[in-house]
């Protein structure tokens, strides 16, 4: 049992089931992300656990107490809105207090919550201004705030960055990530910006379709894609899937692909068990920054391949480079250093490291796993 559990847990309106048999046990102290593309249920699961949602069917606990019958208001728990959804006619220090005077909490605690709160948050000299008087920044955090004072058990969080520019979103990142480090709180945070869900989380949950597609944590859900929704879900750029055969040759699985000539290449798998698979298709799976120059590449690998391509596109990044070249009739995406000598129409030699190489079950899309 787990400090929040989500046991076989679905939604339906009518005849439509929209959430499908959810599964989640979250730990105390955990940072759990749900993630997904737009209207895949993540954030109706988010409204189940905070009460503002019914369930259909199953069951969700917080410290080992059934909430499905419980008001939100009765939950111990606090959510932060993309919106914000501060009172525009009070004060800063007011917003923040509103729900603490609501309960019923005396006023000289609530203004020892307030000052504690304030100063971690860095807006302890804005606690007198209205909202229209702040930056969208100081009302995420005063939004934030709100939620702190209250000392709940759980902290939701449901997609709190998204009315931020990017520079704003990457420091207001940083900020919730020093605020869970610090109080160690319990937070499930919806988002459908995956890099926003690998660098918060401590385990994320990638949905789509109503269904949790898979649960880990941030390493494994990247280096071990469940299945092809998610290889190219997470990763910026998305993971490269491309059409290849398994032949074995000296005991040992190879990926035959062919280059942008048309030329067979075989690519040694470090995946033994896939000497099963011989003679059958395969989707094969490899991330840009296994696809580099030779100087460029991991020299903790056991298994890095060499091969010569024709490079199509080449795009500078600033900190990388990005190189389009075509493997079985696919574009395929490679990250260079910055100071890669490569060209458009180049014949290069790339370095792939096949350790980080996954294979997929092109019927079931599912990984097949060592």
């Amino acid at each position: 049992m787990g400090f929040l559990d989500i046991r076989n847990v679905t939604k339906s309106y009518g005849n439509v089931e929209v959430l499908h048999h959810v599964d989640i046990t979250v730990e105390e102290s955990e940072f759990l992300v749900l993630v997904g593309p737009s209207g895949c249920g993540k954030s109706t699961l988010l409204n189940m656990i905070a009460g503002l949602e019914a369930i259909s069917s199953g069951e969700i606990a917080i410290k080992g107490r059934v909430v499905n019958n419980v008001h939100a208001s009765k939950r111990n728990i606090a959510m932060v809105f993309q919106s914000y959804a501060l009172y525009p006619n009070m004060t800063v220090g007011q917003n923040m207090t509103f729900g603490l005077e609501m309960h019923g909490v005396p006023k000289p605690e609530r203004e020892r919550a307030l000052a504690d709160v304030a100063k971690l948050l860095q807006i302890d000299h804005l606690v007198d201004r209205k909202p229209g008087q702040l930056s969208g920044g100081q009302r995420q955090r005063v939004a934030m705030g709100r939620a702190l004072v209250r000392n709940p058990d759980v902290f939701l969080f449901d997609e709190p960055l998204s009315n931020l520019d990017a520079k704003l979103r990457v420091d207001m990142r940083t900020e919730i990530k020093k605020l869970h480090q610090k109080l160690r709180t319990t937070i499930v945070y919806v988002t459908h910006d995956q890099i926003e869900a690998m660098t918060l989380s401590t385990r994320i949950a990638v949905m789509n379709k109503g269904y949790v597609q898979q649960l880990g944590t941030p390493k494994e859900i990247y280096d071990t894609p469940a299945n092809i929704f998610v290889a190219t879900f997470m990763g910026s750029p998305a993971m490269n899937i491309l059409p290849a055969r398994v032949v074995v040759e000296g005991g040992r699985p190879h990926a035959r692909i062919a280059d942008a000539e048309g030329v067979a290449r075989l690519l040694p798998f470090s995946q033994a068990n896939l000497a099963g698979w011989e003679g059958r298709e395969i989707l094969l799976g490899i991330r840009p920054e296994a696809i580099t120059d030779p100087e460029g590449a991991d020299r903790k690998s056991a298994n890095i391949v060499p091969l010569t391509n024709r490079v199509s596109v080449t795009e500078p990044a600033g900190s990388d480079t990005y190189v389009t070249m075509t493997l079985s009739g696919k574009d395929v995406i490679a990250r260079m250093r910055a100071d890669a000598s490569v060209e458009p129409g180049q014949v290069f030699d790339f370095a792939v490291n096949m350790e980080k190489a996954v294979a997929f079950d092109p019927q079931t899309e599912e990984r097949i796993k060592a």
